[in-house]
Protein backbone atom coordinates (compact mmCIF):
# COMPACT_ATOMS: atom_id res chain seq x y z
CA UNK A 1 0.00 0.00 0.00
CA UNK A 2 1.68 3.46 -1.10
CA UNK A 3 -0.78 5.94 -0.53
CA UNK A 4 -0.41 9.01 1.95
CA UNK A 5 -1.89 9.10 6.08
CA UNK A 6 -5.29 10.10 7.11
CA UNK A 7 -8.92 10.56 4.67
CA UNK A 8 -8.28 12.02 0.95
CA UNK A 9 -10.23 15.45 1.78
CA UNK A 10 -10.38 18.80 -0.28
CA UNK A 11 -6.65 19.20 -1.80
CA UNK A 12 -5.37 17.50 1.07
CA UNK A 13 -5.22 14.32 3.15
CA UNK A 14 -6.88 14.68 6.58
CA UNK A 15 -6.35 13.01 9.58
CA UNK A 16 -9.37 11.00 10.81
CA UNK A 17 -10.41 11.48 14.14
CA UNK A 18 -10.38 7.42 15.07
CA UNK A 19 -8.50 4.01 13.14
CA UNK A 20 -10.10 0.63 12.58
CA UNK A 21 -8.03 -2.91 12.07
CA UNK A 22 -8.50 -4.09 8.93
CA UNK A 23 -9.26 -8.02 9.37
CA UNK A 24 -8.23 -11.05 7.25
CA UNK A 25 -10.95 -13.46 7.32
CA UNK A 26 -9.28 -16.51 7.45
CA UNK A 27 -7.20 -16.34 10.48
CA UNK A 28 -8.27 -13.11 12.01
CA UNK A 29 -4.89 -11.09 11.98
CA UNK A 30 -5.05 -7.64 11.64
CA UNK A 31 -3.77 -6.37 7.68
CA UNK A 32 -3.95 -2.86 8.70
CA UNK A 33 -5.48 -0.23 11.24
CA UNK A 34 -7.52 2.18 8.45
CA UNK A 35 -8.99 5.85 9.05
CA UNK A 36 -12.25 6.12 10.41
CA UNK A 37 -14.14 9.37 9.27
CA UNK A 38 -17.10 11.20 11.03
CA UNK A 39 -19.89 13.25 9.91
CA UNK A 40 -17.69 16.34 10.35
CA UNK A 41 -14.97 15.12 7.56
CA UNK A 42 -18.32 13.84 5.39
CA UNK A 43 -19.83 17.29 5.19
CA UNK A 44 -16.27 18.82 4.57
CA UNK A 45 -16.20 16.12 1.66
CA UNK A 46 -19.34 17.86 0.27
CA UNK A 47 -18.63 21.29 0.56
CA UNK A 48 -15.17 20.18 -1.14
CA UNK A 49 -16.95 18.37 -4.14
CA UNK A 50 -19.32 21.51 -4.16
CA UNK A 51 -16.71 23.82 -4.52
CA UNK A 52 -15.52 22.05 -7.48
CA UNK A 53 -18.27 20.87 -9.64
CA UNK A 54 -18.39 23.61 -12.05
CA UNK A 55 -14.43 23.30 -12.84
CA UNK A 56 -14.90 19.37 -13.17
CA UNK A 57 -17.84 19.83 -15.15
CA UNK A 58 -15.75 21.94 -17.40
CA UNK A 59 -12.66 19.85 -17.63
CA UNK A 60 -11.99 19.16 -21.60
CA UNK A 61 -12.89 15.43 -22.80
CA UNK A 62 -8.98 15.02 -23.39
CA UNK A 63 -7.71 15.63 -19.93
CA UNK A 64 -10.82 13.40 -18.31
CA UNK A 65 -9.68 10.90 -20.43
CA UNK A 66 -5.69 11.05 -20.03
CA UNK A 67 -6.93 10.78 -16.37
CA UNK A 68 -8.29 7.92 -16.40
CA UNK A 69 -5.63 6.05 -18.51
CA UNK A 70 -3.33 7.55 -16.02
CA UNK A 71 -5.12 5.48 -13.60
CA UNK A 72 -5.50 2.63 -15.81
CA UNK A 73 -1.80 2.82 -16.13
CA UNK A 74 -0.59 2.55 -12.50
CA UNK A 75 -3.08 0.20 -11.50
CA UNK A 76 -2.06 -2.35 -14.13
CA UNK A 77 1.54 -1.67 -12.77
CA UNK A 78 0.47 -2.56 -9.42
CA UNK A 79 -2.12 -4.94 -10.31
CA UNK A 80 0.21 -7.56 -7.85
CA UNK A 81 0.19 -5.81 -5.06
CA UNK A 82 -3.64 -5.12 -5.47
CA UNK A 83 -3.87 -8.63 -5.68
CA UNK A 84 -2.47 -9.71 -2.51
CA UNK A 85 -3.88 -6.40 -0.53
CA UNK A 86 -7.48 -7.77 -1.67
CA UNK A 87 -6.88 -11.34 -0.92
CA UNK A 88 -5.66 -9.85 2.71
CA UNK A 89 -8.69 -7.07 3.04
CA UNK A 90 -11.85 -9.59 1.72
CA UNK A 91 -10.28 -13.40 2.56
CA UNK A 92 -11.63 -14.15 -1.39
CA UNK A 93 -9.42 -16.26 -3.08
CA UNK A 94 -6.48 -15.69 -5.22
CA UNK A 95 -8.10 -16.73 -8.31
CA UNK A 96 -11.61 -14.24 -7.78
CA UNK A 97 -9.13 -10.98 -6.34
CA UNK A 98 -7.06 -11.83 -9.66
CA UNK A 99 -10.27 -11.28 -11.53
CA UNK A 100 -11.13 -8.43 -9.39
CA UNK A 101 -8.22 -6.61 -10.98
CA UNK A 102 -8.58 -7.85 -14.45
CA UNK A 103 -12.38 -6.45 -13.96
CA UNK A 104 -11.17 -2.86 -12.50
CA UNK A 105 -8.80 -2.60 -15.24
CA UNK A 106 -11.10 -3.16 -18.26
CA UNK A 107 -13.59 -0.69 -16.31
CA UNK A 108 -11.11 1.93 -16.01
CA UNK A 109 -10.01 1.60 -19.94
CA UNK A 110 -13.46 1.66 -21.28
CA UNK A 111 -14.98 4.39 -19.02
CA UNK A 112 -11.63 6.54 -20.91
CA UNK A 113 -12.65 5.55 -24.12
CA UNK A 114 -16.76 6.19 -23.33
CA UNK A 115 -15.43 9.99 -22.64
CA UNK A 116 -15.10 10.02 -26.52
CA UNK A 117 -18.78 8.87 -26.74
CA UNK A 118 -20.57 11.38 -24.74
CA UNK A 119 -22.27 13.36 -26.84
CA UNK A 120 -25.92 14.62 -28.00
CA UNK A 121 -27.27 14.86 -31.23
CA UNK A 122 -29.04 17.54 -34.04
CA UNK A 123 -33.19 16.97 -33.76
CA UNK A 124 -35.47 18.26 -36.36
CA UNK A 125 -37.63 20.60 -35.32
CA UNK A 126 -39.82 21.43 -38.84
CA UNK A 127 -42.38 18.19 -37.91
CA UNK A 128 -44.80 20.75 -37.22
CA UNK A 129 -45.23 24.11 -39.27
CA UNK A 130 -44.18 26.18 -35.99
CA UNK A 131 -40.51 24.83 -36.65
CA UNK A 132 -39.85 25.57 -39.64
CA UNK A 133 -36.13 27.56 -39.62
CA UNK A 134 -35.06 26.68 -36.35
CA UNK A 135 -32.31 24.67 -35.64
CA UNK A 136 -32.66 22.23 -32.66
CA UNK A 137 -30.10 20.06 -30.41
CA UNK A 138 -29.56 18.02 -27.61
CA UNK A 139 -26.06 18.15 -24.85
CA UNK A 140 -25.32 15.94 -22.14
CA UNK A 141 -24.30 17.57 -19.21
CA UNK A 142 -22.96 16.29 -15.58
CA UNK A 143 -25.60 15.84 -13.05
CA UNK A 144 -23.39 17.08 -10.15
CA UNK A 145 -21.79 15.53 -7.18
CA UNK A 146 -21.99 12.13 -7.03
CA UNK A 147 -21.63 9.89 -3.77
CA UNK A 148 -20.88 6.10 -4.36
CA UNK A 149 -21.35 3.97 -1.50
CA UNK A 150 -19.15 0.13 -2.15
CA UNK A 151 -20.01 -3.15 -0.52
CA UNK A 152 -17.34 -5.49 1.03
CA UNK A 153 -16.96 -7.82 -1.19
CA UNK A 154 -15.47 -6.38 -4.60
CA UNK A 155 -14.28 -3.23 -3.13
CA UNK A 156 -11.71 -2.42 -5.79
CA UNK A 157 -13.89 -3.14 -9.03
CA UNK A 158 -16.87 -1.46 -6.93
CA UNK A 159 -14.92 1.22 -6.42
CA UNK A 160 -14.32 1.58 -9.82
CA UNK A 161 -17.62 0.88 -11.36
CA UNK A 162 -18.80 4.29 -9.19
CA UNK A 163 -15.06 6.30 -9.52
CA UNK A 164 -14.64 6.27 -13.44
CA UNK A 165 -18.04 6.78 -14.65
CA UNK A 166 -18.59 9.58 -12.70
CA UNK A 167 -14.65 11.48 -13.55
CA UNK A 168 -16.13 10.34 -17.05
CA UNK A 169 -19.02 12.49 -16.83
CA UNK A 170 -17.37 15.19 -15.19
CA UNK A 171 -19.02 14.78 -11.98
CA UNK A 172 -16.77 15.43 -8.70
CA UNK A 173 -17.48 12.14 -6.25
CA UNK A 174 -17.07 11.26 -2.91
CA UNK A 175 -16.76 7.30 -2.17
CA UNK A 176 -17.78 5.49 1.01
CA UNK A 177 -16.40 1.94 1.29
CA UNK A 178 -17.09 -0.87 3.56
CA UNK A 179 -16.08 -0.81 6.81
CA UNK A 180 -14.27 -4.07 6.61
CA UNK A 181 -12.99 -3.41 3.14
CA UNK A 182 -11.50 0.39 2.34
CA UNK A 183 -7.91 -0.53 1.95
CA UNK A 184 -7.74 -1.35 -1.71
CA UNK A 185 -10.21 1.98 -1.74
CA UNK A 186 -7.98 4.16 -0.62
CA UNK A 187 -4.51 2.96 -3.31
CA UNK A 188 -7.64 3.66 -5.94
CA UNK A 189 -8.46 6.82 -5.40
CA UNK A 190 -5.06 7.92 -3.83
CA UNK A 191 -3.98 6.75 -7.91
CA UNK A 192 -6.66 9.21 -8.99
CA UNK A 193 -5.98 11.81 -6.95
CA UNK A 194 -2.38 11.78 -8.10
CA UNK A 195 -3.31 11.67 -11.99
CA UNK A 196 -5.98 14.35 -11.32
CA UNK A 197 -2.47 16.27 -9.93
CA UNK A 198 -0.71 15.40 -12.81
CA UNK A 199 -2.95 16.91 -15.14
CA UNK A 200 -3.51 19.69 -13.16
CA UNK A 201 -7.39 18.90 -12.56
CA UNK A 202 -8.15 19.55 -8.66
CA UNK A 203 -7.91 16.71 -6.23
CA UNK A 204 -10.92 17.13 -5.28
CA UNK A 205 -12.81 16.19 -7.49
CA UNK A 206 -12.20 12.50 -5.99
CA UNK A 207 -12.42 12.11 -2.44
CA UNK A 208 -12.59 9.30 0.40
CA UNK A 209 -14.62 9.35 3.88
CA UNK A 210 -15.15 6.45 5.95
CA UNK A 211 -17.54 6.01 8.39
CA UNK A 212 -20.73 4.38 9.94
CA UNK A 213 -24.17 4.88 9.33
CA UNK A 214 -24.42 8.02 10.00
CA UNK A 215 -21.49 9.09 8.03
CA UNK A 216 -23.42 7.54 5.28
CA UNK A 217 -26.44 9.53 5.98
CA UNK A 218 -24.64 12.55 6.20
CA UNK A 219 -23.67 12.24 2.32
CA UNK A 220 -26.87 10.64 0.77
CA UNK A 221 -29.26 13.32 2.47
CA UNK A 222 -27.35 16.47 0.91
CA UNK A 223 -29.76 17.93 -1.59
CA UNK A 224 -27.23 19.52 -3.18
CA UNK A 225 -26.00 15.70 -4.13
CA UNK A 226 -26.81 14.92 -7.84
CA UNK A 227 -27.07 11.50 -7.81
CA UNK A 228 -26.27 8.51 -5.19
CA UNK A 229 -24.57 5.36 -6.20
CA UNK A 230 -25.25 2.51 -3.95
CA UNK A 231 -24.09 -1.48 -4.30
CA UNK A 232 -25.07 -3.34 -0.81
CA UNK A 233 -28.24 -5.16 0.33
CA UNK A 234 -32.14 -4.20 -0.72
CA UNK A 235 -33.25 -3.24 2.81
CA UNK A 236 -30.30 -0.77 3.18
CA UNK A 237 -30.52 0.40 -0.19
CA UNK A 238 -34.36 1.32 -0.09
CA UNK A 239 -33.95 3.09 3.02
CA UNK A 240 -31.46 5.44 1.20
CA UNK A 241 -33.67 5.87 -1.76
CA UNK A 242 -36.37 7.15 0.83
CA UNK A 243 -34.16 9.00 2.74
CA UNK A 244 -32.64 10.43 -0.09
CA UNK A 245 -35.53 11.91 -2.18
CA UNK A 246 -35.98 13.70 -4.73
CA UNK A 247 -32.38 13.17 -5.31
CA UNK A 248 -31.00 10.16 -8.10
CA UNK A 249 -30.48 7.09 -6.64
CA UNK A 250 -28.78 4.06 -8.58
CA UNK A 251 -29.07 0.93 -6.93
CA UNK A 252 -26.99 -2.32 -7.45
CA UNK A 253 -28.51 -4.41 -4.48
CA UNK A 254 -28.77 -8.20 -3.89
CA UNK A 255 -30.93 -11.08 -5.14
CA UNK A 256 -30.92 -15.04 -5.31
CA UNK A 257 -29.91 -15.81 -8.84
CA UNK A 258 -31.36 -18.64 -10.59
CA UNK A 259 -29.98 -21.15 -13.01
CA UNK A 260 -32.64 -22.98 -15.13
CA UNK A 261 -31.58 -26.87 -16.39
CA UNK A 262 -33.89 -27.63 -19.55
CA UNK A 263 -34.43 -31.41 -20.34
CA UNK A 264 -32.20 -30.98 -23.17
CA UNK A 265 -29.22 -29.19 -21.08
CA UNK A 266 -25.38 -30.24 -21.48
CA UNK A 267 -25.10 -31.26 -18.01
CA UNK A 268 -22.06 -31.62 -17.67
CA UNK A 269 -21.35 -27.79 -18.70
CA UNK A 270 -24.67 -27.21 -16.49
CA UNK A 271 -22.98 -29.13 -13.40
CA UNK A 272 -19.79 -26.97 -14.07
CA UNK A 273 -21.80 -23.67 -14.00
CA UNK A 274 -23.14 -24.49 -10.93
CA UNK A 275 -19.67 -25.10 -9.38
CA UNK A 276 -17.94 -22.06 -10.83
CA UNK A 277 -20.91 -19.67 -10.00
CA UNK A 278 -22.35 -21.45 -6.92
CA UNK A 279 -19.02 -21.01 -4.68
CA UNK A 280 -16.60 -18.99 -6.54
CA UNK A 281 -16.04 -15.70 -3.45
CA UNK A 282 -16.79 -18.26 -1.77
CA UNK A 283 -20.94 -17.32 -2.44
CA UNK A 284 -20.77 -13.88 -1.89
CA UNK A 285 -21.51 -12.46 -4.69
CA UNK A 286 -24.85 -11.02 -6.03
CA UNK A 287 -24.89 -13.00 -8.72
CA UNK A 288 -24.22 -16.11 -7.03
CA UNK A 289 -25.43 -19.41 -8.60
CA UNK A 290 -27.86 -19.72 -5.64
CA UNK A 291 -31.49 -21.02 -7.06
CA UNK A 292 -31.03 -24.54 -9.01
CA UNK A 293 -34.01 -24.72 -10.94
CA UNK A 294 -34.06 -28.66 -12.89
CA UNK A 295 -36.59 -30.20 -14.70
CA UNK A 296 -37.81 -33.21 -13.25
CA UNK A 297 -36.38 -35.72 -16.15
CA UNK A 298 -32.80 -34.69 -15.32
CA UNK A 299 -32.83 -33.89 -11.58
CA UNK A 300 -31.56 -37.33 -10.95
CA UNK A 301 -28.39 -37.02 -13.25
CA UNK A 302 -27.41 -33.38 -12.71
CA UNK A 303 -27.60 -34.49 -9.00
CA UNK A 304 -25.18 -37.36 -9.94
CA UNK A 305 -22.95 -34.90 -11.68
CA UNK A 306 -22.80 -32.21 -8.91
CA UNK A 307 -22.02 -34.81 -6.44
CA UNK A 308 -19.07 -36.43 -8.24
CA UNK A 309 -17.55 -32.33 -8.86
CA UNK A 310 -17.91 -30.85 -5.73
CA UNK A 311 -16.05 -32.28 -3.41
CA UNK A 312 -13.16 -31.44 -5.65
CA UNK A 313 -13.64 -27.82 -4.91
CA UNK A 314 -10.77 -26.83 -2.43
CA UNK A 315 -11.45 -25.37 0.49
CA UNK A 316 -8.91 -23.03 2.53
CA UNK A 317 -6.06 -20.70 2.86
CA UNK A 318 -7.41 -17.91 0.12
CA UNK A 319 -3.55 -17.09 -0.81
CA UNK A 320 -3.30 -20.64 -2.22
CA UNK A 321 -3.98 -20.60 -5.85
CA UNK A 322 -5.80 -23.83 -5.72
CA UNK A 323 -8.51 -22.55 -2.97
CA UNK A 324 -11.81 -21.55 -4.49
CA UNK A 325 -13.81 -21.09 -1.02
CA UNK A 326 -12.77 -19.70 1.70
CA UNK A 327 -13.64 -18.00 5.16
CA UNK A 328 -16.76 -15.42 5.11
CA UNK A 329 -15.89 -11.67 5.64
CA UNK A 330 -16.26 -12.41 9.42
CA UNK A 331 -17.65 -14.88 12.00
CA UNK A 332 -21.39 -13.42 12.05
CA UNK A 333 -21.89 -13.71 8.22
CA UNK A 334 -20.62 -17.76 8.99
CA UNK A 335 -23.29 -17.65 11.58
CA UNK A 336 -25.96 -16.62 9.92
CA UNK A 337 -25.52 -18.82 6.52
CA UNK A 338 -25.25 -22.33 9.21
CA UNK A 339 -28.21 -21.11 10.79
CA UNK A 340 -30.44 -20.74 7.43
CA UNK A 341 -28.79 -23.95 6.55
CA UNK A 342 -30.06 -25.26 9.46
CA UNK A 343 -33.60 -23.92 9.53
CA UNK A 344 -34.11 -25.42 5.85
CA UNK A 345 -32.94 -28.69 6.94
CA UNK A 346 -35.52 -28.59 10.00
CA UNK A 347 -37.81 -27.39 7.50
CA UNK A 348 -37.79 -30.27 5.45
CA UNK A 349 -35.12 -30.03 2.97
CA UNK A 350 -32.18 -32.25 2.58
CA UNK A 351 -27.89 -31.93 2.58
CA UNK A 352 -26.92 -33.09 -0.75
CA UNK A 353 -23.29 -32.42 -0.08
CA UNK A 354 -21.57 -30.34 3.25
CA UNK A 355 -18.04 -30.19 3.00
CA UNK A 356 -16.22 -31.84 5.34
CA UNK A 357 -13.95 -29.81 8.88
CA UNK A 358 -14.27 -26.57 10.48
CA UNK A 359 -14.39 -23.92 7.87
CA UNK A 360 -17.87 -23.11 5.96
CA UNK A 361 -17.26 -25.19 3.00
CA UNK A 362 -19.46 -25.83 -0.29
CA UNK A 363 -22.99 -27.24 0.81
CA UNK A 364 -26.01 -28.39 -1.75
CA UNK A 365 -29.20 -28.60 -0.33
CA UNK A 366 -32.45 -30.00 -2.20
CA UNK A 367 -35.61 -29.46 -2.09
CA UNK A 368 -36.00 -25.88 0.42
CA UNK A 369 -39.52 -25.23 0.98
CA UNK A 370 -41.10 -21.46 -0.03
CA UNK A 371 -41.10 -18.99 2.84
CA UNK A 372 -37.39 -20.42 3.71
CA UNK A 373 -34.83 -17.98 3.41
CA UNK A 374 -32.17 -20.49 2.16
CA UNK A 375 -34.66 -20.25 -1.24
CA UNK A 376 -36.14 -16.52 -0.90
CA UNK A 377 -33.64 -14.64 0.52
CA UNK A 378 -29.91 -13.85 -0.92
CA UNK A 379 -27.68 -16.42 1.27
CA UNK A 380 -24.36 -14.73 0.43
CA UNK A 381 -22.82 -17.79 1.08
CA UNK A 382 -21.07 -21.28 -0.62
CA UNK A 383 -24.74 -22.86 -0.92
CA UNK A 384 -26.62 -23.85 -3.28
CA UNK A 385 -30.07 -25.09 -3.52
CA UNK A 386 -31.52 -27.25 -5.87
CA UNK A 387 -35.46 -27.97 -6.72
CA UNK A 388 -36.97 -30.12 -10.00
CA UNK A 389 -40.29 -28.51 -11.72
CA UNK A 390 -42.15 -30.40 -14.02
CA UNK A 391 -40.83 -28.93 -17.33
CA UNK A 392 -39.64 -25.59 -18.75
CA UNK A 393 -42.75 -23.43 -18.35
CA UNK A 394 -42.93 -24.29 -14.95
CA UNK A 395 -39.04 -23.24 -14.11
CA UNK A 396 -38.94 -20.26 -15.99
CA UNK A 397 -42.17 -19.17 -13.44
CA UNK A 398 -40.34 -20.58 -10.62
CA UNK A 399 -37.10 -18.11 -11.53
CA UNK A 400 -40.09 -15.01 -11.43
CA UNK A 401 -41.64 -16.28 -8.18
CA UNK A 402 -38.88 -13.95 -6.25
CA UNK A 403 -38.63 -10.28 -4.90
CA UNK A 404 -35.73 -10.07 -6.63
CA UNK A 405 -34.39 -9.60 -10.30
CA UNK A 406 -30.80 -9.16 -10.51
CA UNK A 407 -29.78 -11.80 -13.69
CA UNK A 408 -30.22 -15.61 -14.49
CA UNK A 409 -28.99 -18.28 -16.86
CA UNK A 410 -30.64 -21.35 -18.63
CA UNK A 411 -28.69 -24.13 -19.47
CA UNK A 412 -30.56 -25.24 -23.33
CA UNK A 413 -29.88 -26.81 -26.56
CA UNK A 414 -33.00 -24.99 -27.75
CA UNK A 415 -33.24 -21.75 -29.36
CA UNK A 416 -36.73 -21.15 -28.68
CA UNK A 417 -36.36 -21.80 -25.01
CA UNK A 418 -33.58 -19.24 -24.72
CA UNK A 419 -35.43 -16.73 -26.53
CA UNK A 420 -38.46 -18.01 -24.13
CA UNK A 421 -36.25 -16.90 -21.45
CA UNK A 422 -34.48 -14.04 -22.87
CA UNK A 423 -38.91 -12.74 -23.36
CA UNK A 424 -40.37 -14.27 -19.97
CA UNK A 425 -37.81 -13.95 -17.04
CA UNK A 426 -38.25 -10.45 -15.16
CA UNK A 427 -35.13 -10.21 -14.54
CA UNK A 428 -32.17 -7.30 -15.29
CA UNK A 429 -29.90 -9.84 -17.35
CA UNK A 430 -30.40 -13.60 -19.18
CA UNK A 431 -27.69 -15.54 -19.85
CA UNK A 432 -27.92 -18.65 -21.96
CA UNK A 433 -25.41 -21.45 -21.09
CA UNK A 434 -22.81 -19.77 -18.85
CA UNK A 435 -23.16 -18.57 -15.43
CA UNK A 436 -25.42 -15.65 -13.98
CA UNK A 437 -23.41 -12.17 -14.79
CA UNK A 438 -21.15 -13.83 -17.38
CA UNK A 439 -18.63 -10.69 -18.40
CA UNK A 440 -21.28 -7.85 -17.67
CA UNK A 441 -18.48 -4.98 -17.02
CA UNK A 442 -19.26 -3.86 -20.73
CA UNK A 443 -22.70 -4.39 -20.65
CA UNK A 444 -25.95 -2.57 -18.96
CA UNK A 445 -25.88 -3.88 -15.61
CA UNK A 446 -28.79 -4.28 -13.05
CA UNK A 447 -31.50 -5.49 -11.79
CA UNK A 448 -35.72 -5.02 -11.80
CA UNK A 449 -37.88 -5.20 -8.85
CA UNK A 450 -35.85 -5.60 -5.07
CA UNK A 451 -32.79 -6.10 -6.95
CA UNK A 452 -32.11 -2.14 -8.17
CA UNK A 453 -32.83 0.61 -9.96
CA UNK A 454 -30.55 2.02 -12.38
CA UNK A 455 -27.57 0.62 -14.87
CA UNK A 456 -23.82 0.09 -13.72
CA UNK A 457 -21.06 -0.58 -17.07
CA UNK A 458 -19.12 2.69 -18.05
CA UNK A 459 -21.76 3.33 -20.93
CA UNK A 460 -24.16 3.13 -18.90
CA UNK A 461 -23.58 4.66 -15.81
CA UNK A 462 -21.95 7.34 -17.42
CA UNK A 463 -25.00 7.98 -19.22
CA UNK A 464 -27.09 7.92 -15.68
CA UNK A 465 -24.45 10.57 -14.59
CA UNK A 466 -25.47 13.11 -16.58
CA UNK A 467 -28.55 14.96 -17.65
CA UNK A 468 -29.76 15.64 -21.30
CA UNK A 469 -30.01 19.51 -22.03
CA UNK A 470 -32.39 20.85 -24.85
CA UNK A 471 -31.44 23.75 -27.29
CA UNK A 472 -33.38 25.40 -29.77
CA UNK A 473 -32.05 28.49 -31.92
CA UNK A 474 -34.38 30.27 -33.84
CA UNK A 475 -31.78 31.99 -36.28
CA UNK A 476 -31.91 35.72 -36.79
CA UNK A 477 -33.35 36.73 -40.24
Amino acid sequence: MKFPAGLPIGEAWIEAPATAPVIFPYDGSTVADAPVGDVELARAALDNALSVRDTVGRLPSYLRRKVLQGVHSAVLAARNEFVDLLVLETGKPLVDCRMEIDRTLLTLETSAEEVARLHGETVPLDLLPSGEGLQGFWVRKPIGVVVGITGFNYPLLLAAHKLAPAFAAGCPIIVKPAPQTPLATLWLVHLMRSALADAGAPESAVQLVTGGADVGATLTTDDRVGAVSFTGSAAVGHRIARDAAPTKVLLELGSNSALVVAEDADLDAAADAIVRGGYYASGQACISVQRVIAVESVREALLEKLGARLPTVVVGDPRDPETRVSALINPASTARVREWVGDAVQAGASIAYEAPGEMLGPIALTDVPDGLPAWDEEIFGPVIAVRSVPDIDSALRAVNETRYGLHASVFTSSLDTAFAAIDRLDVGGVVINDVPGFRSDVMPYGGVKHSGTGREGPRFAIEELTTTRMAIIRPRP
